[in-house]
């Protein structure tokens, strides 16, 4: 076994990790912001449905939710999930956009209503309010708790494993199976660095966000 057999395959894992990392993001940012408006509606039975879907979601293991999605199907409609990294990146999205969407939710209410009244005062309509006055201090609050989550989604990637995605951790297990233990600790050395990159981006942010002290 060489090392550059064993570093290619790492690399070859991770970028399943990666995959499903950029994907989920691309996915349930845009869904969890519907939730979001979802859990807020002044119409009961949407808010409703919206927070049991959020209450269901959060409380059961994404492990439990991965299965489901992959199996559940099939038992169930006879149409099996034919692939699995689908059935993944499907519940990873489900699941994550419901994390977000209660950080949005908390973001969103957090900006009093004299704002509102205030730009409504002045001439502006609820949507100008919301884009003009709010947006800017809603993304500055929640980018500490999406940066928090964000690099939890990293790690979670790794559950992929147990729907037999090939991702880093079941990469480095099968040379671990076969008495080489050092790629277990590498994968500890791609998933720091990657964390680390992504702690210094919201970082960066959080300072250009600064200029609001609101």
């Amino acid at each position: 076994m060489s090392f550059m057999q064993v570093t290619t395959d790492l690399f070859t894992g991770f970028y399943e990790n990666l995959i499903i990392f950029f994907v989920t993001l691309l996915g349930a940012i845009p869904l969890g912001l519907l939730i979001t408006f979802g859990s807020m509606s002044r119409f009961r039975p949407i808010q409703w449905l919206t927070k049991t879907f959020i209450w269901v979601i959060r409380g059961t293991p994404l492990m439990l939710q991965l299965f489901v999605v992959l199996y559940i199907p099939g038992l169930l409609f006879g149409v099996p999930m034919r692939s699995r990294m689908t059935a993944a990146l499907v519940a990873f999205i489900i699941n994550y956009s419901a994390y977000f969407s209660e950080i949005f939710r908390g973001g969103i209410e957090s900006i009093s209503k004299g704002q509102y009244e205030a730009g409504q005062v002045l001439g502006m309509t609820k949507t100008q309010v919301f884009f003009k006055v709010v947006l800017l201090q809603v993304v500055k609050r929640i980018v500490p708790p999406m940066g928090n989550e964000i690099i939890t989604l990293v790690k979670d990637t790794s559950l992929a494993r147990v729907i037999a995605i090939a991702e880093l951790i079941m990469a480095a297990e099968r040379y671990a199976g076969k008495g080489y233990i050092w790629p277990l600790f590498y994968t500890g050395v791609f998933f720091l660095v990657f964390n680390g990159l992504l702690t210094l981006l919201f970082g960066f942010i959080e300072k250009k966000l600064d200029f609001y002290k609101g």
